[in-house]
């Protein structure tokens, strides 16, 4: 899906994998997709401290010159995850 703010022009993509980081201490890694699975946006996220409140959404409009081509491998997976997380949540919920 794509959106119109300001001229520009974004891809909503949704919210398919939370990791941890294995190379640094206290750093999340959030995977979004495209509901085709095909393209991917990721944010970094560093947890300075328990208190630290800040929102993971279930979508976020993303730049596409942001946006990587996901691997055949992850296509499937992020496609249906991204399926799932569009039909049962609206992008600003809080997952």
């Amino acid at each position: 899906m794509s959106t119109e703010g300001d001229g520009d022009s974004t891809v909503r993509v949704w919210l398919v994998e939370r990791t941890y980081s294995d190379d640094e201490q206290n750093l999340i890694i959030l995977t979004y997709a495209t509901p085709d699975g095909r393209q991917y946006f990721r944010k970094e996220r560093a947890l300075t401290s328990f208190s630290d409140a800040r929102d993971t959404t279930a979508a976020v409009d993303a730049n596409p010159e942001n946006l990587g081509t996901t691997d055949a491998a992850d296509r499937e997976a992020y496609a249906a995850e991204a399926r799932r997380m569009a039909a049962e949540h609206d992008p600003d919920d809080v997952i």
